[in-house]
Formats: structure tokens, sequence, C-alpha cells
């Protein structure tokens, strides 16, 4: 496993990151666990969560599963903004007091690595909301701060208010189907110092190649069950896209990568990109995941890619 630094923070993060969004409700809580400890085992060294997840039952599963690793061993990330309760919800001071509180609790830990605003708040000013990050941050509750799915315009603001603690840390959707980021977020996060731990960097599993055209998604997979396929993108699933995608299969092979190992690669290939959270059902995922870490990727390579996913108009 190879690791970068997470913008100019102190915090060097694992190529590939453990996310926890969907598992905790539709896989079996065994599977869960020995994926988790796996994690540790092919050397991925951050955890990523939100107190959001299955109404705070990700943070619950996690505290269990973490208890007697060695907490300085791994980096802890979770988010604030999604609604706790119908009066609990958003960025105030009154709100991220009160859940990072919660989050410690269920997480069963002192501190928080790195505390993400899951999304922007337009019913709080921002100044409060930063304030009431920075006071969490010397509270020693969190040590850095990031935020996830902020404009540019909105990032800017942030950098441009004085004695508030900076974020070091983007968490946007990025992948070969999903280049949004490239045009303005990833230059000017990296102007500030703000690294990027990208999300769905395999499209929601759809660059593991395992959706055919025209066939129903096999039984095991996330889109198949029921519990776990609420939010994906019935965009992603249209003909047009799985056709392109089998494309890469050729690519993939004379590298002697699976499909979710290109894909990864790709996506660490971006000098921008610090760690790609994954999502894994059981540890087989997580080895064969794990392995795109260090893979480097030529430009014939990077090319052969663009032109397999042409028609799409990325």
């Amino acid at each position: 496993m190879k690791y970068r630094q997470l913008g100019n923070s102190e915090l060097h993060v694992s190529e590939i990151s453990l996310g926890s969004w969907g598992i905790y409700e539709g896989v079996e809580q065994q599977n869960v666990e020995a994926s988790i400890h796996k994690a540790f085992d092919v050397g991925i060294n951050l955890i990523d969560t939100s107190n959001s997840y299955a109404a705070g039952g990700a943070e619950s599963f996690l505290g269990e599963v973490l208890q007697g690793i060695e907490r300085s061993s791994y980096i802890l990330a979770t988010k604030v903004f999604f609604p706790m309760s119908p009066t609990d919800q958003g960025l105030s001071a009154v709100q991220i007091k009160k859940q990072i509180d919660a989050s410690l609790k269920r997480l069963c830990t002192d501190y928080i690595d790195l505390y993400q605003c899951h999304r922007y708040d337009p019913n709080t000013p921002l100044e409060e909301t930063m304030m009431a990050l920075t006071e969490v941050v010397h509270q020693g509750k969190a040590r850095y701060i990031g935020f996830s799915e902020w404009s540019p315009e909105q990032i800017q603001a942030a950098f441009n208010l004085a004695d508030v603690e900076h974020f070091v840390s983007s968490q946007p959707q990025y992948s070969m189907l999903w280049r949004e980021p490239e045009a303005e977020v990833f230059p000017l996060c990296a102007t500030n110092g703000v690294g990027q731990i990208v999300w769905s960097p395999l499209a929601q599993g759809i660059l593991t190649g395992k959706y055919q055209p025209g066939q129903a998604p096999p039984q095991d997979s996330r889109a198949a069950n029921e519990k776990m396929n609420l939010f994906l993108l019935e965009n992603l699933f249209s003909d047009r896209i799985l056709t392109a995608v089998q494309k890469l299969k050729p690519i993939a092979q004379d590298l002697n990568l699976s499909m979710a190992q290109l894909a990864l690669a790709w996506v660490l290939h971006s000098e921008y990109v610090s760690s790609a959270i994954i999502g894994a059902s059981r540890p087989e995922q997580i080895i064969d995941n794990a392995a795109a870490s260090g893979v480097q990727l030529n430009a014939d390579v990077l090319a052969a890619i663009d032109q397999g996913l042409a028609s799409l108009c990325l």
C-alpha cells in the first residue's frame, strides 16, 4: 500500500480507503467486520463514515469493531450535515457541537482525525459554521476539517474567512464516468492546500464490469440488493454506458488487472487525489481493490481508456 499526504495536514492516508455507506444495512455484520480487519491487513489506514449512515448505525458498528485496535494506527473520518432527527440537521453551531459529541460517543473515541461537512448548509451563515468547526479543533475533538461536494464559490468563501481553521480535505464524487471536479474544484483546492478523498471511484460498481448491457444485475451485487440500491443512479445503468465500459475489459486484461483495479488506478493517476474510497461487502474485494495502489498507467493506456469511453462525451 502506498500513502499520500492529505493536503496541508500531517495526515498520510492510504491510497485506498474504506468507506461505510450502505454496507451496514445490506451486508451480514460478520462480513463487514472481516472486511474491516482485512483492510488493516493490506495497509488501509483511512476509515470514512458519517453520522447519517444508517442513522448512526455505521458509527456505532465501527466503534465496536475498532475496539482493541491501537487508535493511532488508523485515521478516522466522519461527517455532519444530513438529518439525524426531524429537528437535528445542518451545520449550525448548535448542531456541530451536538453531533460531534454524539459521533465521538458512537465511535468510542476521544477524537476524530477528519471531521467533514457532508454538504454545504445554505441555511446557516458560513462564518458560524467555520467558527464552530474551529472550536471543535481547538477543543481537541477533531484534528482536521474537510467538506464534501461544495461548489468552487463555497470553497473559496471559506478560505476568505480570517481567524478560522482551514479545510485540508475535499470529498467529491470522481471516476472515469464522472470527471466534473477536474475543471475547477481540483485546481482550486490544490491552491489552498486541500487534498481529495474521492467517493464512488468505481461509479457505484459500474466500472467493475459486472453489469452487462441488456441483463439484470447479478444477484449478489449492490444493484440487486433492495437495502443497498436506494440511491444508485439509474442513468449509470443505461445500456449506452454499460456497453462503453465493456470496452475497457481488454485494457485491463492486457495489464493483468481487474476492472476495479484499472478504475482505481485511473483515479489515483491524478496528482490531486490523496485517496479513493471503496466499499466492500467481503474481504476478497478489499484484497483486489487494495492491489490498485501503486499501479502506474502510462500515456498510451490513458489514451486507450479515453477512446473506449469517447462515445460518452466525458
